[in-house]
């Protein structure tokens, strides 16, 4: 109800709610906080819980990014030890193999033990020139007396005869053209030179540049550096012999010259076989 005033009407005036119940016990209208309008005006606090209004804010989590440094560490740490115990179980394998077994699978190795079992038997002493049909030879008939084969570096052709011998000892024969230059002529002395059961010397007339004996085997290759030339070596320096790895290497003949020489009885009481 407006209050006429000279100069227009006034509007009521404003009850403040003082919190206070009014006479007759019933809270004013204007202090109801829940459930109504009132008190819903601007500057009013939000109710977080119950009720109508906005759902909470879930937090964003912020990726950090990861440290791909010690990942990787870890990465090639990992492969590293795979592989080093790879290498060793494939090792033990290879080292588990009959030595026969491991000479079959070097590539390019003839095994004449298989081809020609009459060649290989042994202990078949004869003086002179021997007739071989395969070259260098690799068995058969020879000298009794054998080429000294502890490490020598023959830098001149020797005997077929005595150098057979000392293949039936266990020794290994390193043969290469005379024309094989210069630098591969010393890689194949540093894997010679003073070490037992091994000896070379250059041959005329291979079909290869180089070419390795041992009693029975047979592996020509085209460089001094072919890997087969160790694995040669290693497999069969020694465990070749059919006399046992006791079988002499020293006190052998030391001279050059393919004409085998005639010693008589005075290699008598060394010869194995």
């Amino acid at each position: 109800m407006s209050i006429s005033t000279p100069g227009g009407p006034q509007r009521r005036p404003t009850v403040v709610s003082t919190g206070k119940k009014p006479a007759g016990g019933r809270p004013a209208a204007a202090d109801k906080t829940a459930g109504g309008k009132a008190g819903a005006g601007k500057g009013a606090p939000r109710q977080s819980s119950g009720g109508k209004g906005r759902k909470p804010i879930t937090p964003v989590k912020v990726s950090q990014g990861r440290s791909w440094g010690p990942i990787a560490l870890f990465a090639a740490v990992g492969v590293l030890t795979v592989a080093i115990i790879g290498f060793a179980a494939f090792s033990a394998f290879q080292g588990s193999k009959p030595w026969e077994k491991r000479a079959a699978d070097i590539s390019g190795v003839t095994d004449y033990r298989e081809k020609d079992p009459e060649l290989v038997k042994g202990s078949q002493h004869q003086q002179g020139t021997v007739k071989y049909t395969i070259t260098p030879p690799v068995a058969g008939a020879h000298n009794p007396a054998w080429q000294n084969c502890m490490g020598d570096v023959y830098d001149a052709p020797i005997a077929n005869e005595h150098a057979v011998h000392s293949l039936e000892h266990g020794a290994v024969w390193i043969t290469y053209r005379p024309d094989l230059p210069a630098d591969q002529v010393a890689t194949l002395k540093a894997k010679v030179e003073g070490k037992e059961k091994l000896f070379m010397s250059p041959y005329e007339g291979l079909d290869k540049p180089i070419a390795l004996q041992a009693w029975g085997y047979q592996l020509k290759v085209d460089k001094a550096d072919d890997k087969r030339i160790d694995e040669f070596i290693k497999t069969l320096r020694v465990n070749a012999s059919i006399e046992g790895p006791t079988a002499l290497c020293d006190r052998g003949v030391t001279a050059t010259g393919t004409t085998p020489r005639d010693m008589g009885n005075q290699m008598g009481d060394q010869t194995q076989g």
